[in-house]
This record gives C-alpha cells, sequence and structure tokens, in this order.
C-alpha cells in the first residue's frame, strides 16, 4: 500500500490546497456555481407568486434548462480555445442582462413569449464546476492529487443543489418574488469576477492540433460517459419529486427536506472518502464496481413502507453517486485532448443537468398518473441501464485515447440503441399534459 492511501482523510484534502492559489479560485467557484442551482427554481417561485401560473414557471424553467444544455459546451468550447479570462465575464454578462431582463419584464407584467424570448440567452451562465476542474488538472495533471480534488468539487456541487434552492426559494418568500433569482446574478457576477482574476491558475490555451478543431462529441467514448450522465441524472430527478411525494403520502411533508439531505449527506461522505483513495484498478474497472453498485443500491426505494425506510434508502443510493461522478470525470480527463478539456467536463455536467430534467418530468407523470413506486421504478431501470451502458459499450479501450472525428454529430449505435429511442420518446410525452 502507497504512502499517499495511508494518509488520512483531512490530510489528503489539505494535500492539495498546499497549492498556491487553490483555496481562492476554489471558494471563487462555490460562490459562482451557486446560481446555477438557484436562478431555475428562483424562476418558478418569481412566477408563481406573481402570476400565480404554475405552467408557465414550469415551461420557463424547462427552456431555461434546455438552453443552458445547449449554449453551455459552446461557451466552454470558447474557453477552452481563447481561456476563461477572455470568455467567462463575456458569457456571465449575456446571462446577466437576459435573466435580469426577465426580471423586470415580469414585475411589468410583460406578455408570456417576451419571457420565453428573454430567458433563451439565459442559458449562457458559464459552466463554473468545468472551469475550477480544470484549473485543478492544470495543477495536479498526471498525479494522485487530481483525484481527490476532483471528489472534493463533487462534493461542492453537491452542496450547491442543496444549499442553492433554500437559499432561492427563501429570499423570494421572505423579501420579494425577484430576490431570488436576484440574488443568484449577483453571485454569478462577483464569483466570475473573483475568479478570472486569478490569473496564476488559469489553465493555458493549448494549440489546437490537426484533425481536432471540432467537439469532443466525435469520440465516441465520450457519448457512452455521456449517457451514463443522463442515467444518473435521471435518478436525481426522481429522488427530488419521489421525496417530495412519497413523505406528502405519509402525511409527513416537513420530512422531505431531512430525506433529501441525508442523501446529498452519504453522497458527500462517499465522495470524500472515495477520493482520498487511490485504487489500483483501471477506471474502466472502477466505473464497473460504481455502476454496479448504483444499479444494486437502488432497490431499496422499491421496498420502502415508511418515511423513516425512505430516509435509509436515500443514504444507500446516495452513497454511490459521489464516487460515480468523480471516476466519470477522471475518465474524461483521461479520454479528451488538453485543448478540448473544459467542454468535455461541461458536456457531463450537461447530460447530467438533462437527466435531472427528464427524470423530474417523468416521475411527475408517472406519480400523477400511478403511484410513487412507480416513479422509483424508473430510477432502478436508468441505474440498470447506467450499468448496461459501461458494461457493454465501454469495453477495455478507455485506456485509449480515441481520435475525434472531423465530422461529430451522434455515433449511429446511439441513436440505434433502444434505450435512446424510449428516452427521446418520453422525455416528448413528458411534455404533454395529464
Amino acid at each position: 500500500m502507497s504512502e499517499s492511501t495511508n494518509k488520512g482523510l483531512l490530510s489528503a484534502y489539505r494535500e492539495i490546497f498546499a497549492a498556491p492559489g487553490s483555496v481562492a479560485f476554489s471558494a471563487a467557484g462555490f460562490v459562482a456555481r451557486l446560481p446555477i442551482a438557484m436562478i431555475g427554481i428562483g424562476i418558478v417561485t418569481m412566477i408563481s407568486q406573481l402570476r400565480g401560473d404554475y405552467a408557465l414557471a414550469g415551461a420557463l424553467a424547462a427552456v431555461f434548462a434546455l438552453s443552458s444544455a445547449i449554449i453551455a459546451p459552446a461557451v466552454s468550447r470558447a474557453v477552452d480555445r481563447f481561456g476563461q479570462r477572455a470568455v467567462l465575464p463575456i458569457a456571465a454578462a449575456v446571462s446577466v442582462t437576459a435573466i435580469g431582463a426577465l426580471l423586470l419584464a415580469v414585475r411589468m407584467e410583460a406578455p408570456d413569449w417576451l419571457l420565453f424570448v428573454l430567458v433563451v440567452p439565459g442559458g449562457a451562465t458559464p459552466t463554473i464546476g468545468a472551469m475550477i476542474r480544470a484549473r485543478w488538472v492544470a495543477i495536479y495533471v498526471g498525479k494522485p492529487q487530481l483525484r481527490t480534488a476532483f471528489a472534493f468539487e463533487s462534493v461542492v456541487d453537491e452542496l450547491c443543489f442543496v444549499v442553492g434552492p433554500v437559499i432561492s426559494v427563501g429570499l423570494s418568500i421572505g423579501l420579494f418574488p425577484e430576490a431570488g433569482p436576484l440574488a443568484g446574478l449577483i453571485l454569478l457576477v462577483t464569483g466570475t469576477l473573483l475568479l478570472v482574476i486569478q490569473r496564476g491558475t488559469e489553465p493555458k490555451v493549448h494549440p489546437r492540433r490537426p484533425g481536432r478543431g471540432r467537439s469532443v462529441l466525435g469520440n465516441h467514448v465520450m457519448w457512452i460517459v455521456i449517457v451514463i450522465m443522463v442515467m444518473l441524472g435521471t435518478i436525481f430527478g426522481v429522488i427530488d419529486v419521489g421525496a417530495i411525494a412519497f413523505t406528502q403520502e405519509q402525511n409527513s411533508p416537513g420530512s422531505a427536506t431531512l430525506v433529501l439531505a441525508l442523501f446529498a449527506g452519504g453522497s458527500g461522505i462517499a465522495g470524500l472518502i472515495f477520493g482520498s483513495m487511490h485504487p489500483a484498478r483501471s477506471l474502466r474497472g472502477q466505473l464497473m464496481i460504481a455502476s454496479s453498485a448504483v444499479a444494486v443500491l437502488s432497490v431499496p426505494l422499491l421496498l420502502v413502507g415508511n418515511v423513516a425506510a425512505l430516509a435509509g434508502a436515500y443514504v444507500l443510493a446516495g452513497a454511490t453517486v459521489a464516487p460515480t461522478l468523480i471516476i466519470a470525470t477522471a475518465l474524461v480527463e483521461q479520454i479528451v485532448p488538453p485543448e478540448k478539456l473544459t467542454e468535455g467536463m461541461t458536456l457531463t455536467v450537461t447530460g447530467l443537468g438533462v437527466g435531472v430534467a427528464l427524470g423530474s418530468a417523468l416521475a411527475g407523470q408517472l406519480i400523477d398518473r400511478y403511484d410513487v413506486s412507480s416513479a422509483y421504478m424508473l430510477a432502478v431501470g436508468a441505474a440498470v441501464a447506467a450499468f448496461s451502458e459501461q458494461e457493454f459499450k465501454l469495453g477495455n479501450h478507455v485506456e485509449v485515447l480515441p481520435e475525434i472525428d472531423p465530422n461529430p454529430g451522434i455515433p449511429r449505435s446511439v441513436v440505434a440503441d433502444p434505450r435512446f429511442i424510449v428516452a427521446s420518446t418520453c422525455a416528448i410525452l413528458s411534455l404533454t399534459p395529464v
């Protein structure tokens, strides 16, 4: 066993922050990341309070999420080419201006179509988590500390998604309807500026290599990782909606927050412990074990009969999340060229976000039409799909950097995959009213 393996948990994380500037850019990243979890739910809260129209609120939040899924990878591609300092302020300014105009338009009772026009450019919000991970790679590339850094950032991501909505909803209800998303915009500007002024840790812009000028989506392994992330995101979406519905059925709606906190806590603790370890297995082997654990430990969700059992099942399910995300991030760092790293990491986050939106929509439909158990069956199905994706498609070639296709697109193997077809069909059906 190596010396690094013997180090305690705290010393492992203390070690990564010994690098000059690491505390500063990680802290700035936390501030700039909170808005990602605040703006969407803030829009829903604002619209529901000012107009009482939950359908409009949900539609605007969905368009915002879809816009982010499309625009964010393009922003990250520009970052890879021109650098964080050149691109992030512009992207943040576009997003802040658009969302700020949206808040003003809602207050002035503008027509619905204008709200949709304004929310689209709001999706230019930079994927700050990918920017922070790129800085860690610049410091610890090829070193075991990189895994620990990825683990820490995964826990920070989870903390943002737990704390952000609470802050946003609390401000909108306690102060005024626009307070939540407005606070998110202020944090986005503040955090982005604090990050870009730290030039000492900014990753260098790598020269573009011949034949690799286009998107990393030409890398078929990248598509496999994205599909796995979509499946994980689907589980997240089901977990959120399922907790609210189940606790309401049990006449204990206030328990939903505690149950979700246990899910996030289980994931965070497992991520911190896993990140301090340095397994000898290949990333492919680690991903196989992690995805197997996701599938197995999601099954107890089907067996719960009370809130206490649900809490235990959520802790078990949560314990598999962060380790899987850490491995997926490390895999992306390995399979994409350095000049495409930010784009690759952003696509994994985008896949996760698409999965969350899909899982939430489908879970809501299933609960309305059937019951909560049917929604949890969707989560188990997504977990099995994630396992089968890596088991039968990833193969043993992930240690090699596949060439980037000069004409990238969705591989035929993905389009022809029945799971892809079913997921696409379900996404369309989920937009139709019950």
